[in-house]
């Protein structure tokens, strides 16, 4: 069994080959290639955490194995990320376990690389204004992959709690962007790219503050109960999202399913825009909104990049399993 820790990470994994690897994912559960087991998500009554796991099986790329970890909301008082996951990888063949991969950082490029790919296949050519809404650990990943799609000459943000601001601040300036703390109806009238990245479980945003022809890339909600827009929103956007049975069950979806105002077959999988299969954004004026559930399969595949590349650099550690 290999083992890729955590520190070896960073030296491993860019935000190039993440990209590649996640929208290769997207087209290949669109193409049927790949599927995704039923998560387990619970919050498990002691230190306001949610765990679960996230699973499949690219039988293309034959990458099998699990994700397993959750959210720990008091983890950045105490030095570490909020987020804490572990890849086990089998072999396909077998059922051996094939590789034990640090999956903290992995779970912050492949989110970020999502909602990426889903601003090149859907976001409005001519883009110029990002907005963020959320200043957590993940913003700054988003907006350093969400730069790279189109060129933005600003970028605007709102967090709960105004005084995390700098974290956005501090990335707009590293990546040679201005950049202004607005107001929420501020970030909807001047925003041509949405990103949301928090934990809320109230909606955010509403259809009224969004111009016509913005891209919303929702990556917050990823478990029962979790809302960062309002249905009414959802409703009135063209919706796309990694899996459609997340997208409804755990999503943003899941509340607009809900209350009667989007069918499941209103949703489409960004993954059929990649192959080419769908259309995609069809007007400058179209509001289109992508639901980043998060799936396994993203796991999977930037782990299985990242042992490869670890074996090759000589940094994998092997062990009797």
């Amino acid at each position: 069994m290999w083992i890729v820790p955590e520190a070896k990470i960073a030296d491993l994994m860019d935000r190039a080959t993440c990209f590649t690897a996640i929208e290769g994912v997207f087209a290949a559960m669109s193409r049927g290639d790949a599927y995704n087991f039923p998560v387990i998500r619970e919050s498990i009554g002691h230190a306001d955490a949610l765990y679960g796991f996230k699973s499949g099986f690219d039988r293309q790329g034959l990458a099998l194995g699990l994700k397993s970890g959750g959210y720990w909301p008091g983890n950045e008082a105490k030095g570490l990320t909020n987020h804490q996951s572990t890849v086990v990888l089998f072999d396909a063949d077998t059922g051996k376990v094939k590789a034990l991969v640090g999956g903290n950082l992995l779970t912050a490029l492949r989110t970020a690389a999502a909602s990426s790919v889903s601003i090149r296949h859907l976001a409005r050519e001519d883009a110029k204004v990002l907005g963020m809404v959320g200043a957590g650990h993940q913003s700054a990943f988003q907006m350093r992959a969400a730069v790279e799609q189109r060129q933005f000459e600003k970028v605007v943000g709102w967090n709960l709690h105004p005084e995390m601001l700098d974290r956005l601040a501090n990335t707009a300036q590293e990546l040679g962007l201005p950049f202004e703390a607005v107001s929420l109806d501020e970030l909807g009238a001047q925003s041509d790219v949405i990103i949301t990245i928090t934990s809320s479980f109230d909606p955010i945003l509403h259809a009224a503050q969004i111009k016509p022809g913005t891209h919303i890339a929702c990556m917050g909600t990823d478990t029962k109960g979790k809302q960062e827009v309002g249905a009414d929103l959802v409703a009135r956007a063209t919706v796309f999202t990694d899996e459609v049975a997340q997208a409804i069950s755990i999503g943003e979806c899941q509340h607009a399913i809900a209350s009667g105002v989007l069918a499941e077959t209103d949703i489409a999988e960004l993954g059929a825009v990649i192959n080419g299969t769908h259309k995609g954004r069809s007007s400058v004026e179209e509001v289109t909104l992508f639901d980043g559930t998060g799936v396994g399969l993203q796991d999977l595949a930037v782990a299985a990049a990242v042992v490869d590349l670890a074996i090759t650099k000589g940094v994998a550690i092997e062990v009797d399993f």
